[in-house]
């Protein structure tokens, strides 16, 4: 078992070149990104410096770093026409990354294609990456259940992460991150336990940046469920990403250690100063190593 980190973003040449294609949102004009209903966004070159980003991870002493598509940009939600080139080059790029990294993949959920994500899977992929916006009620995880159930079969896990914010051009440019993101990320986990968990008993998922801080919201939930079950699921985590001590410790206590994995975001974010986030060497292994590997092998050893 060896240090991980599961979600951090990193643009391949490919990717890069595949939204530069484009005309339309989301695309890229230089390193410009634009989409629907956001500000335009200078990206950082460097940020996607590959050999500069193979540099920190071996700096923070990763062992495994998995990279995601950047589900906001809202590839996953075009047409299956205009998203199979964009997810053909993700997956063209990530797959080839040197050590440590490796990649989550990622697959339309506006024209769900199980045979097409499979032979992304087939790829060596860590898991599926899915938008919190397509599993936020129950016809999302209907629409969804195929690529579930190939997760299920072939015993990978689910990364839930924010989709598109949509309405923030106006407003300031933290508010997508702080506002729809959060709210799509508790929507998903309450939906995942509502109508998620009944139909993929076997799944393995995690939520992003703590789920939104959903977990908090477990002893309303006892209060106005009518007596649901509130004991935490051994198969669902969540990871840190853009949340410090404070948050940390009080999604521990809500859902036990053994819940959260470590997530950094990077680009936007970096990993902790305090490994464990000052709870102690047992938080930092668990969080680090052991966490980690249970959640992508499902082996605790």
């Amino acid at each position: 078992m060896t240090n991980c980190d599961v979600h951090q973003h990193l643009w391949t040449p490919s990717l890069v070149t595949a939204l530069r294609s484009r005309r339309e949102p989301p695309y890229l004009d230089g390193w410009t990104l634009f989409l629907d209903g956001e500000p335009p966004y200078d990206v950082p070159p460097a940020d996607h410096d590959i050999a500069r980003r193979t540099e920190l991870a071996r700096a923070d002493g990763l062992g495994r770093t998995l990279v995601s598509l950047s589900s906001p940009i809202g590839v996953e939600w075009l047409p299956a026409t205009e998203a199979r080139p964009l997810l053909d080059a993700y997956h063209e790029g990530s797959s080839v990354l040197p050590e440590p990294f490796g990649a989550w993949a990622a697959a339309c959920v506006r024209d769900v294609d199980a045979k097409a994500t499979a032979q992304d899977l087939d790829r060596g992929f860590a898991g599926l990456q899915l938008p919190a916006n397509a599993l936020g009620d129950a016809d999302g995880y209907a629409r969804c259940a195929p690529l579930l159930d190939l997760l299920e079969d072939r015993d990978l896990p689910l990364f839930v992460h924010p989709g598109p914010a949509p309405g923030g051009a106006e407003g300031p440019g933290w508010w997508p991150a702080m506002v729809p993101y959060v709210q799509q990320m508790h929507s998903a986990w309450f939906a995942f336990r509502a109508f998620g968990r009944p139909r993929h008993p076997r799944l393995r998922v995690c939520f992003a940046l703590l789920a939104g801080l959903a977990p908090l919201h477990g002893e309303r939930f006892a209060a106005r469920s009518g007596g649901g079950d509130t004991a935490a699921d051994p198969d669902v985590f969540v990871e840190t990403s853009s949340y410090g001590p404070t948050a940390v410790e009080a999604v521990v206590r809500a859902l036990g250690v053994d819940a959260v994995v470590q997530g950094s975001d990077r680009p936007y974010a970096g990993l902790p100063r305090q490994p464990g986030f000052g709870l102690g060497g047992a938080a930092a292994y668990a969080m680090r190593v052991a966490n980690p590997h249970r959640l992508l092998t499902g082996r605790t050893g």
